[in-house]
């Protein structure tokens, strides 16, 4: 991931104070959420590798198929590249996604002599992240998921919504690239809240505040939002 010095952001405690009543107002809406039932780590990362650009909802077909088709991690390493491809073909991209997770099992295969990292619980968070995107097709995002909800582990993952939300909010400065964003909302929000605010963050993404058209006037956020104070107020 590439380093992005908190000294060099600017008003980063002004943007930090943010957190507290922001945090608790998602919290008062959406409560302590909680995804889906955790994968082992390495189906998390496989999974995350097909749910990129496309929706969960095709993810999770893909998903789905290819864990049908391949009775196990070893299977799906050693088969026909075609035959990988057609299973995830639901999440797209597939010619691209398809030799990408067989390229993931063979080096795992080939460093590790297991298909199963699960070890990555034993590393600090900054040499398993380090470990992760090293692969081909997985950057911080993808590494950050599988740390964190697969592991437990302090990382958090900035996706669409926390990226959108997190510049609106002001949490973010204007124009930071989601990569450069994972540091600085590590910086921001506590460790042990990083898995429900990710989460909340999201929600609220999905529910009030839009990527087109945020309903603002229905928004519990507007006393903190820069997006709001700095001019959406007078619409």
């Amino acid at each position: 991931m590439t380093d992005t010095p908190i000294s060099s952001i600017p008003e980063f405690e002004r943007r930090k104070a943010k957190y507290e009543p922001v945090s608790q107002a998602l919290y008062a809406i959406y409560g302590y959420p909680h995804w889906r039932q955790a994968l082992p780590p390495l189906d998390e990362l496989i999974d995350c590798i097909l749910s990129q650009s496309t929706t969960d909802l095709n993810r999770d077909r893909a998903f789905a198929a290819l864990k049908a088709r391949f009775p196990d991690w070893e299977s799906a390493m050693t088969a026909p590249e075609s035959e990988i491809i057609d299973a995830i073909r639901p999440a797209g991209l597939a010619n691209q996604k398809g030799p990408r997770i067989q390229g993931v099992l063979r080096r795992i295969y080939q460093e590790r002599g297991e298909l199963n990292i699960d070890f990555l619980a034993d590393l600090t968070v900054e040499d398993a992240r380090k470990w992760l995107t090293s692969f081909d097709g997985v950057g911080p995002k993808t590494a950050a998921i599988v740390l964190c909800f697969a592991l437990d582990r302090a990382a958090f993952p900035v996706d669409t919504h926390v990226h959108r939300l997190g510049q609106r909010i002001g949490f973010l400065p204007a124009g930071i690239s989601a990569d450069k964003a994972h540091p600085v909302m590590e910086a921001i929000v506590p460790p042990k809240d990083y898995y429900p605010f990710h989460l909340n963050l999201i929600w609220h993404g999905r529910q009030i505040c839009h990527a087109r058209v945020p309903e603002c006037e229905r928004c519990p956020l507007t006393e903190y939002c820069d997006y709001y104070q700095n001019g959406r107020a007078a619409l």
